[in-house]
């Protein structure tokens, strides 16, 4: 089978929310976990940030807080693009804001904005070029790291999970592919709802944030964790029983044999079953 999806030249930093946006003493430079400064690092050159908080109920708060927080760390081009309509999604002026970053921050949310606004789109599909083909560097924290998988997770409680149904998922803005992204992870107690995710379709893998933990993504399968707290990561390609396609709506499904694994600051984690940019292995009939 040819491979569609060639090996992305751009990075992803996805983060689990609440990073931390104060110094620490006189600088940022004393708080070595500091995610915000990596994304900066990660930058192929110094040059211009955009920021978009259409996820944001209070966009422009929102977008001047890390307008004035990239300028403290030394960036002098920092712009907002504020998308509020599918038009201007497709605009010749956001496109031209786009095409001069480097790099692109999605603020946090509601993610469900972000793919109703984004999604088929003439910004989103240069977004998509670009982080294939160039290295551009794509941030975002809480629902902007939530709105960049395949699978998007846009409803159900904290608590939920345990029944069928109670989850509802729709097609994020599909930058990271086969990954199911929930944040503010174990703050919030979710990995039960992101266990049903998994038991839809086991070839997803899952990935939880923690609060001020993010993963750097390379390559479109390596992960590197950042961050102060952990990254959870549920892995259901080998799993067992899985009753989530037998039981009605409103009852409780099983699952077996999931991989869970608990990862902190530096750990790496290379994603199953990426298509690379080799041909396809020839299977002997």
């Amino acid at each position: 089978m040819p491979n569609l999806f060639p090996t992305p030249k751009g990075k992803l930093l996805l983060i689990g929310g609440h990073e931390q946006r104060e110094k620490a003493g006189p600088s940022y430079e004393q708080s070595p976990e500091f995610i915000l400064k990596r994304f900066v690092d990660e930058l192929p050159k110094k040059g211009t940030i955009l920021v978009i908080p259409t996820a944001s109920e209070e966009p422009e708060e929102s977008a001047k807080e890390y307008v004035d927080l990239f300028k403290d760390l030394g960036l002098k081009h920092v712009e907002v693009l504020d998308v509020q309509s599918r038009e201007q999604a497709n605009s010749v002026e956001a496109l031209d804001m786009l095409n001069r970053a480097d790099g692109v921050m999605f603020t946090g949310g509601d993610q469900l904005r972000l793919t109703a606004l984004l999604g088929g789109t003439l910004v989103l599909e240069r977004l998509t070029e670009r982080y294939l083909r160039e290295p551009i560097v794509i941030a975002g924290t809480s629902a902007g790291a939530t709105a960049m998988s395949t699978p998007m997770i846009y409803q159900g409680r904290n608590d939920a999970g345990f029944v069928k149904d109670e989850i509802h998922i729709t097609t994020g803005l599909q930058l990271l592919r086969d990954v199911a992204v929930d944040t503010h992870f174990i703050a919030r107690g979710r990995i039960v709802r992101m266990a049903q995710i998994i038991a839809t379709n086991p070839g997803c893998i899952g990935l939880g944030l923690e609060e001020d933990t993010a993963v750097l993504v390379s390559k479109g399968n390596q992960l590197e964790v950042v961050g102060r707290g952990i990254v959870v990561l549920l892995d259901g390609h080998e799993c067992t029983e899985n009753t989530i396609y037998t039981v009605k709506p409103g009852e409780v499904f099983s699952i077996r044999d999931l991989r869970l694994h608990l990862l902190a600051e530096g750990q790496r984690f290379t994603l199953p079953g990426f298509a690379s940019d080799k041909p396809p292995v020839q299977k002997p009939e």
